[in-house]
């Protein structure tokens, strides 16, 4: 396989992941015998900032904010929720940028239909949606930066976290939606998820 899984137990710290991302996405831009990634992990709590955040979405000044260099808008990375990092070279996948998030939401979407979860993606809202008591709700957000075709950062899923961190911002910029979590969705089991997560990916990358 072209592709390394990899899959931490224990909170990995945010800027620690990052930069263990931009050394793979320099290795395999240089070098192409290296292998592709797929990072399934945990951060402790964080607040990170994509290329198109505003100030004005930050309603408690006391947070702290690390800016990145992904898309998007801010948002709140901790405890119960799973990421999923990658760094996926698209020169092999004809450089289609919007494929290979099409791609991912597909992923996602399929895994959760074996959890009897309905959800959907948005195109004027990238992200994995839902319905909860017959209103709109935000599951999954996804971030995707490139450079020289080669594709990394990825999603988060709520699962089990604490939605109260996200009172202090205006998470990914959606005043206007709630964001929520698969315990609130449907409580049941979901130890189970990283691994369909990373059957469905792989089974669309065509590894």
């Amino acid at each position: 396989m072209t592709i390394e899984i990899k899959k931490s137990i224990k909170p990995v710290n945010y800027s620690f992941a990052i930069n263990t991302l931009e050394k793979r996405v320099e290795k395999l831009i240089n070098n192409h015998k290296v292998k592709e990634l797929i990072w399934f992990l945990e951060h402790p709590s964080i607040y990170t900032a994509g290329s198109s955040y505003k100030k004005s979405e930050i309603l408690d000044s006391r947070i702290k904010l690390i800016r990145t260099k992904r898309g998007g808008k801010i948002t709140w990375h901790g405890p119960g929720q799973l990421i999923c990092y990658v760094v996926i070279d698209l020169k092999k996948r004809d450089k289609d940028i919007r494929r290979f998030i099409n791609l991912l939401e597909l992923s996602i979407i399929n895994t959760l239909k074996e959890y009897k979860i309905i959800t959907f993606s948005d195109r004027k809202n990238i992200g994995i949606w839902s319905k909860l008591n017959n209103k709109k709700v935000k599951i999954g957000a996804i971030g995707i930066r490139v450079r020289r075709w080669v594709a990394y950062h990825g999603f988060s899923l709520n699962i089990t976290n604490d939605l109260n961190n996200y009172k202090k911002i205006i998470p990914c910029g959606l005043d206007n939606y709630k964001i929520n979590k698969l315990s609130n969705l449907k409580k049941q089991n979901y130890k189970n998820i990283t691994k369909l997560l990373e059957k469905n990916i792989l089974s669309y990358l065509k590894v």
